[in-house]
C-alpha cells in the first residue's frame, strides 16, 4: 500500500479516533505545541463514560486542555509546568507535577516502560505508571500528538517539539496524529519525523488552528543590567544556550547590536532571541565542535515571526533530548556559555528554580543538564540569574537572596553544582569556594538594603568572616 493509500485508510474523526481510550488507561498527550486539541476535545467529551484515565504532557500551551474539567474521569500530569499548568492547578485538585531529569526523557519511555511481560520489575505493561502491577497488562499507553502534514514521502514533520517525540510513538500501543496544516517544517538533527507506518489513526485538524504565539516579554531594567553583566563573559566563537524570558531576549538584542561574531547555537528551547542573533550574523555556528552551522535544539515556543523563521531554515537542527541535553553532548562543545533563571538563591548557592514555597512553578527542565554540561565544556560557564529583590503580596520589598531557602522550597541545583550567580549587582563565581566566600560573594550581588542582615545571618551560620575583621 502507497503511502497516500495507508494515510486514507488511518484518516478518522477524532472523535472516533479517542474510541481507543478505556478507563485505566494512559493518555500521552504531545508536549509544548504539540498538544493536541480537536483530540483534546473529543477525549474530554466522552468523560461521562471513562474513570482514572491518566494524561501526561509538558509545559502545557493554550487552549487550556478539556480534559482538565473532568477530575472524576482525568487525572493531569505536566512533566514541567507553565504559567497556564499554575493557574490549572489552582483549580484542579488532579493535576500534578513530575519530576524528571529532561535528558533522560527518551529513556523513560524505552527502557522503563517495557511492554515485556516476563520482566518482574515491571509485570505486563506500564505498571511503574500504575497502582497496581498485577492489573496494568490491561492498561494500554496512547500517544497523541500535534504534527505538520504528510510529505509525498510519508513522514510527518513533528514540528518545534522534537524532544522525546519519538521514543513516545515507538512505546505506545496507539499512535493518533493530529494534523496541523500551520505546523512549520523543522529539519533535523534526527528524530524530526515519523513516518505513516508508525502511526494507527490520522485525524486532520482545520486550518484556523495555530500554534501559540507567545506574547514577548519585555525587558525590564534589572533584566538589562543582568544580560550586561553577562556579556562581559562572551567573547567570539562561545556558544549559548538561554531560556525564555525578558532577561534572554535582551541577551540576545545585546549580541545582536555587538561586534562579536562567530557564535555557536546549542540549547534545550528556540526562542525569539536566537532569531535575532541568528539574523543579525552574530551567530553562524562557524567555531562548534559539533553541528557546525547550525542551532541545535529540543523544542521552541516563541512568536509566529519565530515560527516563520524556523520553516524550512536549514541554520537549525532538531534533535531529541537526549542529544541536545545529554551533559556528555554539552561537554563536547568548547566556550559553552549556560544561562539560566532561578528564582531564589540561599547563603549556601542552594539554587531554587521552580517553586515558591511548597507551590510549584516551573520545573527542573533542562536546567541541570546544561549547569553540568556547560562546566564540562573546555572554557565552559554557567549563569544563573536572578533579580535580588520581588515584592510580595502585600507590596513589601523582598530579597530573592536569603540565608536560607523558604520552607517547602525545591533545591534544584545543589551548591556543588553552581558556577556563576547573577544578579543587577553582579556576577560572582562560587565554583570550588568555601562556604564563607560563597557566603561572602552572594551577599556582594544582593540589594544593598538587606546586606547587613545577610551578614548577620550568615555569623550566626557561621560562614562569615569579613564582619570579624571590622
Amino acid at each position: 500500500m502507497g503511502c497516500k493509500q495507508d494515510y486514507e485508510a488511518k484518516r478518522v474523526s477524532a472523535a472516533e479516533a479517542v474510541k481507543a481510550v478505556k478507563s485505566g488507561d494512559i493518555v500521552d498527550y504531545g508536549f509544548f505545541n504539540g498538544k493536541p486539541v480537536l483530540l483534546d476535545q473529543a477525549l474530554a467529551a466522552r468523560a461521562g463514560e471513562l474513570r482514572d484515565v491518566s494524561v501526561y504532557t509538558a509545559v502545557t500551551m493554550p487552549p487550556v486542555p478539556a480534559v482538565v474539567n473532568f477530575p472524576d474521569s482525568f487525572m493531569y500530569i505536566d512533566w514541567q509546568w507553565s504559567k497556564l499548568t499554575r493557574m490549572l492547578h489552582g483549580h484542579v485538585a488532579t493535576s500534578y507535577y513530575c519530576p524528571i531529569l529532561y535528558h533522560r526523557g527518551p529513556f523513560y519511555y524505552r527502557e522503563l516502560l517495557t511492554q515485556d511481560p516476563n520482566e518482574k520489575l515491571h509485570r505486563g505493561r506500564r505498571s511503574i505508571y500504575y497502582e497496581d502491577p498485577d492489573k496494568s497488562g490491561d492498561v494500554k499507553w496512547i500517544t497523541m500528538i500535534q504534527v505538520g502534514p504528510m510529505d509525498k514521502d510519508g513522514f510527518f514533520n513533528l514540528g518545534p517539539q522534537n524532544s522525546e517525540t519519538s521514543a513516545k510513538i515507538e512505546t505506545a500501543d496507539v499512535v493518533i496524529v493530529e494534523v496541523n496544516p500551520n505546523m512549520p517544517v523543522c529539519l533535523g538533527g534526527n528524530e524530526e519525523a515519523v513516518h505513516i507506518s508508525r502511526v494507527d489513526h490520522v485525524v486532520e485538524a482545520p486550518a484556523e488552528q495555530v500554534l501559540f504565539d507567545a506574547p514577548q516579554v519585555a525587558p525590564t531594567e534589572v533584566d538589562t543590567q543582568i544580560a550586561r553583566h553577562i556579556m562581559n563573559y562572551i567573547y567570539d566563537g562561545c556558544c549559548i544556550q538561554l531560556g525564555i524570558g525578558g532577561m534572554p531576549n535582551m541577551v540576545g538584542k545585546l549580541i545582536a547590536d555587538s561586534d562579536l561574531k562567530n557564535l555557536g547555537g546549542h540549547t534545550e528551547m528556540f526562542v525569539d532571541a536566537y532569531v535575532d542573533m541568528i539574523e543579525s550574523g552574530r551567530m553562524n555556528g562557524s567555531k562548534k565542535n559539533i553541528d557546525r552551522y547550525k542551532c541545535a535544539y529540543t523544542f521552541a515556543i516563541g512568536s509566529q515571526r519565530m515560527y516563520d523563521f524556523m520553516h524550512n531554515n536549514p541554520a537549525l537542527a532538531s534533535y531529541p533530548v537526549n542529544y541536545t541535553n545529554d551533559p556528555r553532548v554539552i561537554a563536547q562543545i568548547d566556550n559553552m556559555v549556560s544561562i539560566n533563571n532561578a528564582i531564589q538563591v540561599d547563603l549556601f548557592s542552594q539554587v531554587n528554580a521552580e517553586s515558591l514555597g511548597m507551590s510549584q512553578v516551573s520545573g527542573n527542565g533542562g536546567m541541570w543538564d546544561f549547569v553540568l554540561g556547560a562546566q564540562w565544556s573546555r572554557k565552559g560557564k554557567s549563569f544563573i540569574c536572578l533579580a535580588s529583590t520581588h515584592t510580595d503580596a502585600e507590596g513589601r520589598l523582598q530579597s530573592r537572596i536569603t540565608p536560607q531557602l523558604s520552607l517547602g522550597s525545591i533545591v534544584t541545583i545543589p551548591r556543588q553544582m553552581v558556577d556563576y550567580i547573577v544578579t543587577e549587582y553582579g556576577a560572582v563565581k562560587l565554583t570550588a569556594c568555601p562556604t564563607w566566600m560563597r557566603a561572602e560573594r552572594i551577599i556582594s550581588i544582593a540589594h544593598p538594603d538587606f546586606r547587613e542582615e545577610l551578614i548577620q545571618a550568615a555569623e550566626k551560620m557561621k560562614i562569615w568572616r569579613r564582619s570579624n575583621k571590622k
